[in-house]
């Protein structure tokens, strides 16, 4: 059932937040008898899960600095096991819903090693994703990219290598939304359109969750499940001020594009490895005639409601250079904008929160959507107290910032991903001044490093940011001020 009219309404437990993790979770706990509401705006205005490309990769967003930490281990691995559950579980929703379209729209991954990117982060990460493969056991071949007759990029910006791994799908967000949302109505579950506004509480106990419109809702478990928007309800509670790392927005621009239906389109994902601070440039099919292009990813301190003109041009343009150069005759559908939720210390939060019955599922970053049918099992094991199957104490959200580099190195990446951003779009420089410039950027980062805090650094995308936006650094030493109270 769906309720326009929130007011007075108890439930067992209150999900914030409809995008996929939300609606995920939401519906394992109906599938398990659970009252169980999902609040959020029916429009999404902040959501991540709106504007995503939702591959299904794991090894495709492996990076060298992901496997050089224990926590990105940690992570990577439950990518991989979240990976092998996706086929029964859109089997499941179709089961339940009646609907046997497949949501699926991608047949694997082909990942291109351009001319575009830089050795120290694309032929890096390229080399890590071949590596981790080896590990796992994963199925991948190489291939020619002259032979992928759809591509066309600009012979300056062409592929050098290229690699198909055929267990990387991809399925299509907007359609994955509408199946869950309805999958979730007919287990019992209840759609709540609304926003919150602050957690109510009773000692140190969570109670509730009162609405922008002066509603209240009761439930004895409250899941802070809204993404970067989480962090506006965590505010409300002063108790949790330092406990738990505070959230950012990943702010990503995509397209979706009206191609030539006459002209046989991909059938896999194409995509770079992720590069500059961003995901990589990366396409998906999204049925005859339509194509999604991705590629930006911006740390801001607040979510964005709207796509910036500036990461709509870049994207563009990225996608005329290194896909094909005439899909500047194709037809723009939308552009959409969506917010990573990122974590100060860049790793997800995921478990109990601080005060009785108060859990989060949020700070995943690119991996939200793929890691959702595996969290949404975990997370309900928790809430229902049943028996555990992941070892989560790594991103459990009370914690103290996770370092899992040293700054010399944040500093280095930093240095590297800021530099490998002029060289993508295409600047044009004295050829000595890519060194000076290195050397200013280094010695720049690694002076506000050591100002910003005497023990903590960020992650290289935060600290990039932060040295940008005065206000936004502030966030981030208030926070570890605030961290080194609490714990």
């Amino acid at each position: 059932m769906t309720s326009d009219n929130p007011a007075g309404r108890t439930f067992e437990v209150l999900v914030v937040g409809n995008g996929v993790l939300g609606l995920s979770l939401g519906l394992t706990l109906a599938r398990r008898g659970t009252k169980v509401a999902v609040l959020g705006r029916t429009d999404r205005p902040w959501a991540a899960s709106t504007a995503a490309g939702a591959m299904l990769g794991t090894f495709g967003e492996v990076t060298s600095t992901l496997v050089a930490s224990e926590q990105g281990r940690a992570k990577l691995d439950l990518g991989v096991q979240a990976t092998r559950l996706w086929d029964d579980w859109l089997d499941q929703l179709s089961e339940e819903t009646g609907e046997h379209d497949d949501l699926r729209c991608a047949d694997g991954t082909v990942m291109l090693l351009n001319s575009v990117g830089v050795p120290g982060i694309d032929s890096a990460n390229y080399t890590a994703i071949r590596k981790t493969l080896d590990e796992y056991k994963e199925p991948y071949e190489d291939i020619d990219p002259a032979e992928l007759g759809w591509l066309d990029p600009d012979p300056l910006a062409r592929p050098l290598m290229g690699m198909f791994i055929p267990g990387e799908h991809a399925v299509d967000s907007g359609r994955l939304l509408d199946r869950l949302q309805s999958a979730l109505l007919k287990a019992g579950g209840t759609l709540l359109d609304g926003f919150g506004e602050s957690l109510t509480t009773q000692g140190e106990r969570i109670t509730g969750v009162k609405l922008t419109s002066g509603d209240t809702l009761t439930a004895g478990q409250v899941v802070l499940a809204a993404g970067a928007a989480s962090q506006t309800l965590l505010d409300t509670v002063p108790a949790l001020g330092g406990t738990i790392p505070r959230l950012c927005a990943g702010v990503g621009v995509s397209v979706v594009a009206r191609v030539n239906p006459d002209v046989p389109g991909p059938t896999s994902v194409l995509r770079t490895p992720n590069r500059a601070f961003a995901c990589g440039l990366h396409l998906v099919p999204r049925g005859q005639g339509h194509v999604y292009l991705g590629a930006t990813n911006a740390i801001e301190p607040e979510p964005a409601d709207v796509p910036s003109i500036r990461d709509a041009t870049f994207l563009l343009g990225c996608a005329l250079r290194q896909l094909r150069r005439d899909l500047d005759t194709a037809g723009i559908e939308k552009i959409q904008v969506g917010n990573r939720p990122v974590a100060f210390d860049g790793f997800p939060l995921v478990g109990s929160a601080g005060l009785d019955g108060l859990w989060m599922m949020t700070g995943t970053y690119r991996d939200g959507l793929h890691l959702s049918p595996l969290l949404a099992d975990e997370m309900a094991r928790r809430i229902l107290g049943d028996e555990t199957r992941h070892d989560l104490s790594v991103f459990q959200p009370v914690r103290k910032p996770t370092q899992a580099h040293s700054r010399t190195d944040v500093v280095e990446t930093a240095v590297t991903h800021l530099l490998a951003t002029g060289y993508e779009d295409e600047w044009k420089i004295p050829n000595a001044w890519p060194a000076v410039i290195e050397a200013q950027l280094r010695a720049g980062f690694a002076k506000f490093a050591d100002a910003l805090d005497d023990d903590y650094t960020p992650p290289a995308e935060i600290l990039a940011k932060a040295q940008m936006n005065p206000a936004f650094a502030q966030q981030v030493r208030q926070y570890y001020a605030a961290s080194r109270a609490a714990h």
